[in-house]
């Protein structure tokens, strides 16, 4: 079964997580954060998401010292028109679980946007 060149990406990515996104699974996974299931490094469209939360339409895109605005700017613009809100925190703020999480159940407790994908 041929794989597409975004998921062979993901599983490359889930095997070589940073430590702060190693972090942030283990306080997601498993629906650990208000039974919200997350998936990491999810292949959507053209783009691997770090973490997604489908039943809600929430992004999790950590941003760190690697990310170009510019190409976040069309990525978020994209996820934007398919119905998802992206929230970025920094690596340090990852750091931080209890304010991190705070943010992530903030965002959660907006409003579902009505999705195209």
């Amino acid at each position: 079964m041929a794989r597409s060149a975004t998921t062979r990406q993901a599983r490359a990515l889930r095997q070589n997580a940073p430590s702060n996104e190693r972090l942030l699974w283990k306080l997601l996974r498993n629906r650990r954060l208000a039974a919200l299931k997350f998936r990491r490094q999810f292949p959507l469209g053209p783009y691997v998401l770090d973490f997604v939360c489908l039943r809600i339409g929430l992004v999790v895109e950590l941003d760190g010292p690697f990310h170009d605005p510019e190409h976040d700017a069309t990525r978020d613009a994209w996820l934007a028109e398919q119905g998802f809100r992206v929230l970025r925190p920094t690596n340090r703020e990852v750091a931080s679980a209890d304010h991190v999480l705070g943010r992530i159940l903030e965002a959660a407790e907006q409003p579902v946007l009505k999705r195209r994908v």
